[in-house]
This record gives C-alpha cells, structure tokens and sequence, in this order.
C-alpha cells in the first residue's frame, strides 16, 4: 500500500518573512495589501511583530506614512490592545504611536489635566470600560438598585470626565459602553431581579452612549454590535488574576472599531462604493438570463440579493456615492433599475451607472475623474475573482471586496470594515449624492462649450462667504477632516476645536457655500485666519473637490485681502503643507499675488501678500461677503 502524499507545506506568512529578513520597518508601506490576504491568526500574529517596532525607525525610512497617536487607558489591563490595534492601523497605512496608562489608572489619567495622558498630545484617548467600575463598588450582597445607584453615579463622573477632556485635552477621547457580565445576572436568582439588572444596565449604558450629544469631541463606541459576533467578553482567569477585562477576541475587534475611527477622523474614509451587478446586487447574469430570470427578492438567493440592496441603499441614503460598474450592455441594465417590480434599488439611488464591456479597472478611472475623488476614496465589491484581482493589480489605491459565496455574506462583508463612518453625519453629508449627480450634469453641461470662460459665464455661479454660525460647526470640523486635495495645510479639527476658533477673539472662521444654475452645492470651504495683530495669518484654506476649477477659490481669496486691508493689516501670511494628496494646490499662493517667504526641507512654504495690488474677483462669480458672526452686532 503506498503512502499516503506529504500535505503541501504551509503558505509562507509574507509578515513574518518581512521581520525575520530584518527588513519589515523599511517595507511598512507594503503593510495594507499583505495583511488583505492574510487569515485571522496570521494578523494576530502580524499584530505582534508589528507592535515591536519602533515607530521612529519606521518613519526613517518613510516619513510620509500617516501617524496617529493613541493613549490607552481603562479599568484594569489594558495592554493587550495595543497589537491588534497596531495590525489594523497598518491595514489603513497608518501607523501607531501608543501610550499604555498605568492599571486601572482611568480615573486620575482623565481627571487631572497635569496627568501623562494628557501630556502626551493625542489624537485618540481610548477609555476601555468595563462593568468592574461599578461592581467593584457595590455593597455585598448587593441589589439591582444598588447597582443603578452606583452605575448612575459612574456615568455621571464620565460626564464631568469628557468636559474635563474637552477643555484640557486635545484630539478625540474615545469611551466604551460596559457589557453585563453573565457573571452577575446569575447572582440574583430569581427571573424578575435578572430583568430588572438587565433593564437598568441597558438604561444605564444608553445615558453613556447620550454623552456625544453633549461633548464633541467624545465618541462612544457601542460594544453590543461587536459582541453578536464571534467575540466573547471576558476569560475568566485572565480576567481574575491578570485584571484583563476583555478577551482577546473582544480586545481585537475593540481595536477595530477604534481603526476605524482613527481612519475617518484622518480624512480617509471611503465615498465611493462601486458595486458589480450581476450576482452582487442580483442572482444571475442579465446578459444570459434576461431580466425576468435575475434573482432580485423573490426565492432562497433572492432574499439574500434582497439584503444586500437594502444595505446599500441605506449607505446611499447616508451620503455615500453607489456607482454601478458592471459588465452589460447599458439599456437592460437601466431597464431593470428602473422597471423591476422586486428591486430596492433604483435608477436614482446610484450617481453613475457604468455599464459597458470596458475593463473595470478603465471604468474605476474614469469615473473618479467624472467626480473629482482620488481612487483611495474608492471600495470596489464584486463577486468575480478575476475582477477584482486586475482591479487590486492596476488600482493598488483602490479597497477591493471579494464578494465570493453565499450571497447571505455579501452585506455583513459589505460593511465589516465600517469603510465609509465618519464621527458625525451631516445635512450636506445626506445630500452629497444629489449633489454628485447635480456636478455630472455640470460636466456634461460643460463638454457642450468651446471654452471655459464661455461655460463658467452661463454657469451661474453664487457664492457666500461668511463668519461661520453655531449651526456650521459640524460641517466645518468634517471639511478639515475629509478634504485632502484643496487642503492647504491639512490640519484636522474636531467640531469643539472650530468652534473654540470661531468664538475667540483674534480668529475669523470663515464659511464658503456655493450654487449655480444647477442647484446648491451647500457649504463647500472653510477659511481659517488669525486677525491679532498687524499681519493676519491665513492659517488653512480648504475647498470641496466638487467645486474646483470655478473661480470660487481665487474670489474667496481676494475678498479677504480686500478686507484685511480694510482693516488696516500690514500683510497677510499664509503656509502651505504638503501632504501625499494636496500636490496641486502648492502654487495657489504665489498664483495669486503672494511672494516666497521661506521654506523647510520638507516643502512646507510661507508666503506673503503685502496687500497692495490684490487681484479683481472673477467677474463671472457672483460673490457677496459677511464679516461679522450672526447675533454678534
């Protein structure tokens, strides 16, 4: 009998032989597309090994490489979190610089300004909660409304502990809801008190969750979603002798979550989600079925299409940009979208609906040049391995999503990564996809002209710049954190930090809305200047992609030299930074009147306008101006 064949030896982990060569700092940038093929063991193990790494070395080598700045405090151990975290930064292109507090040192780490949490200058302190904090402090035995006292007493502390952090502190303090242990509901016996534990815990952790409406700068991450998933909340022996609250499954979808916000108040979160049709957002193929075969709710697979149209359709309602990129012919495909009686998803739900036999990876390009994103803005979902192999080989900037198998998955894989959350979600947010569709129409509108001046003329273009109001706050803090392109100096704010500026003497905050014969493009820029002293400082100018190229930047601008020599300013100054993304707008300054006032090795460039010639404001803008703040006459 011959022997059975040798199993083929493992597939080697490409993380590992990065560190053994000595060489894993150096290839950091490689990170996002080798951790996308890696399995859930083999990133824990990468979250390890990437974890040992100096940051500073990492950045010797790569000094572009985004950093975020994370302090980590809680009640009990909270070190574990620090290589998962790790592992999912990098999965971003981000990199981690970590502060790990002291044991259980959560209390006196956000209540005194002086502590080393706050010395540290963060952009993110994450309090990991845990019920600990209030059965710690319980009577023994103890009731369900001694429970309720003390756990009221607690949210309230983290109350005062969030207001605490947004006077003192600086970037984003993030807090968790705290899970109930079974632990404890099993300690009262009886069915009623168990409900009653149960209804007061919920009540209490909903208060916990209403703390964001009244601090902007605290986010409160829900830990009820992550724990319908396969992570457990606590291990009983780490939890007893090592004081680890969490387990290590729970720790790392934490940490997840926390990437997640760290990516989008980062200004990388995704708009566009371009989505293949065929067997993606039905069952079957158009072409071969017709679309009375396609499989769009009714049957087993077509409940499963069902739920991954509601999903996405939900993502556009919430601002995000759904293109159709698919394989067919374009009027059977409109068709459906448009006549289907079982689809969710209609003809209006998408900004683009690109169907042809191009390749997909053309089509990806031409429409982020139709909508003015970078293809980092970009998530491609198909169920085609081919596909989506030649878009992540041509598109490497691209986030692709390999919908393979049971369409039951296409909606939880759709959204496992949170690729598009933002800390708050605007009106201009729910409106973007109209307003995409409006900018489409701009453009076709302008291929029917000879020259741009002729178009930007018939255009129509109005635009407001204005002291920013309460009520723009939000927008504003979204702007400095999404805009990359039109960014000057890509400094990013939190909504109490604009309104910090906004309300300060010495400051002016500026607010640029726009429209034009095809409808309201909202508030599109943002002006930052500091007016306390003879030269006024421009300290960023950010604008909207949406509406580049029409005049509203250089009208903005001059309206302000206007007034700042109104004012009687000797000069005005202002910086460019550069980032990966804003390459394009290194040269506004100087464009448009400003001389070279020094620079760094680095490219950052100050420049400086002495406010004597200053040019006209485009004659095709209609541009009206209000310096002073609403309610401050």
């Amino acid at each position: 009998m011959s022997a059975a064949p040798a199993p083929p030896p493992p597939a080697p982990d490409p993380v590992a032989e990065l560190h053994r060569s000595g060489s894993l700092a150096a290839e950091y940038p490689r990170l996002p597309a080798l951790l996308r093929d890696l399995g859930e063991d083999e990133r824990q193990r990468a979250g390890r090994l990437l974890s040992r790494l100096s940051p500073d070395e990492v950045l010797a080598g790569n000094p572009g490489i985004p950093t975020v700045s994370v302090a980590v405090t809680g009640h009990g151990t909270v070190a574990g979190i620090v290589p998962p975290l790790t592992m999912e930064l990098a999965r971003h292109g981000m990199l981690l610089r970590p502060h790990v507090a002291d044991f259980g040192g959560w209390l006196f780490d956000l209540a005194d300004p002086a502590s080393e949490v706050y010395a540290a200058g963060t952009d993110l302190v994450v309090c990991l909660l845990a019920a600990g904090i209030v059965f710690d402090e319980v009577p023994r035995p103890w009731r369900p409304e001694d429970v309720e006292r003390v756990l009221a007493e607690k949210v309230h502390l983290l109350d005062k502990l969030a207001a605490t952090h947004g006077a003192s502190g600086s970037g984003t303090l993030v807090y968790t809801t705290m899970p109930l242990p079974r632990e404890f509901t099993a300690q009262v016996v009886d069915h009623r008190s168990r409900a009653r534990l149960g209804a007061v815990w919920r009540e209490g952790n909903a208060r916990l969750l209403g703390l964001m409406d009244d601090h902007p700068g605290l986010v409160v991450l829900d830990l009820d979603p992550v724990l319908s998933g396969p992570a457990a909340l606590a291990e009983a022996r780490l939890a007893t002798y090592a004081g680890t609250p969490f387990a290590a499954d729970l720790t790392a979808a934490v940490a997840r979550e926390v990437a997640h916000l760290a990516r989008g108040r980062s200004g990388r979160a995704k708009k566009v989600l371009a989505v293949d049709l065929d067997n993606t957002l039905w069952g079957g193929v158009l072409g071969d079925d017709g679309p009375e075969g396609i499989e769009v709710a009714d049957g087993r697979t077509g409940r499963a299409f069902r739920r991954m149209q509601q999903a996405v359709k939900q993502l556009a309602s919430r601002g995000v940009l759904v293109a159709a990129v698919s394989k067919n012919d374009v009027e059977p495909v409109r068709e459906v979208l448009r006549e289907h009686p079982g689809m969710t998803l209609r003809e209006d739900d998408f900004v683009r609906v690109v169907a042809n036999w191009a390749p997909k990876h053309d089509n990806l390009r031409a429409l982020a040049d139709d909508l003015n994103l970078g293809l980092d803005s970009f998530v491609f979902a198909d169920d085609s391995a081919y596909e989506c192999g030649l878009v992540a080989r041509e598109l490497p900037a691209v986030t692709v999503l390999h919908l393979d198998g049971d369409p039951a998955l296409h909606a939880e894989r759709l959204l496992a990564d949170d690729w598009f959350g933002v800390r708050d979600l605007t009106d201009d947010d729910v409106r973007r996809p109209g307003r995409y569709r409006e900018e489409l129409v701009r453009k076709d509108f302008l291929d029917s002209f000879s020259s741009l001046d002729d178009y930007l003329r018939e255009l129509d273009v109005r635009v407001e710049l204005t002291a920013a109001a309460e009520a723009d706050m939000p927008r504003l803090a979204q702007l400095t954190q999404r805009t990359n392109q039109f960014n000057l100096t890509t400094r990013r704010l939190q909504q109490d930090e604009v309104g910090a500026l906004a309300g300060s003497p010495g400051n002016l905050v500026l607010a640029i809305r726009s429209g034009d014969r095809f409808g309201d493009n909202g508030l599109v820029g943002a002006v930052f200047v500091r007016t306390d002293g003879p030269v006024w400082h421009i300290d960023n100018f950010l604008l909207s992609c949406r509406v580049f190229a029409r005049g509203i930047e250089q009208g903005c601008l001059a309206a302000l030299l206007e007034h700042a020599r109104a004012e009687r300013a000797e000069a005005v100054a202002a910086r460019y930074v550069p980032s990966p993304k804003n390459g394009k707008v290194r040269d506004f300054y100087p464009r448009n009147g400003f001389d070279a006032h020094g620079h760094t090795e680095d490219g950052t460039a100050d420049f400086r306008h002495d406010l004597r010639q200053i040019d006209a404001v485009p004659a095709h803008l209609g541009l009206t101006m209000r310096w002073e703040r609403e309610g401050t006459r």
